[in-house]
């Protein structure tokens, strides 16, 4: 077993580009993207909008090295606010820990 981090991030599909933009720029080979249902942010109510896509939040998650979390942090730092992106990080323990 080895420790590795694992990045989650809850992003509005036109922003998608860029978050996966900023994955290549880390050095990030290894996500995924998983389409969600709908969801509750604060007060408001959000669901999948099967007719446009345009309100449509897609969950990306990855895990990879400290090293590479940091710069993918680091290339989303400036969407994060503006976006209003939700980013968690967990540290994690792999079984193949030479993928990553």
């Amino acid at each position: 077993m080895s420790t590795a981090r694992r990045i989650e991030i809850l992003v509005d599909r036109p922003l998608l580009r860029r978050v996966t933009a900023a994955a290549d720029t880390a050095g990030v080979t290894n996500y995924a993207l998983l389409p969600t249902l709908g969801g509750r942010d604060g007060a408001d109510a959000w669901s999948q909008d099967q007719l446009t896509g345009a309100t449509d939040r897609i969950l990306f998650t990855t895990v990879l090295a400290a090293d590479k979390a940091d710069a993918l942090v680091a290339a989303l730092t400036p969407l994060l606010d503006s976006h209003d992106l939700l980013l968690t990080i967990s540290t994690v323990e792999v079984v193949r820990g030479g993928r990553f």
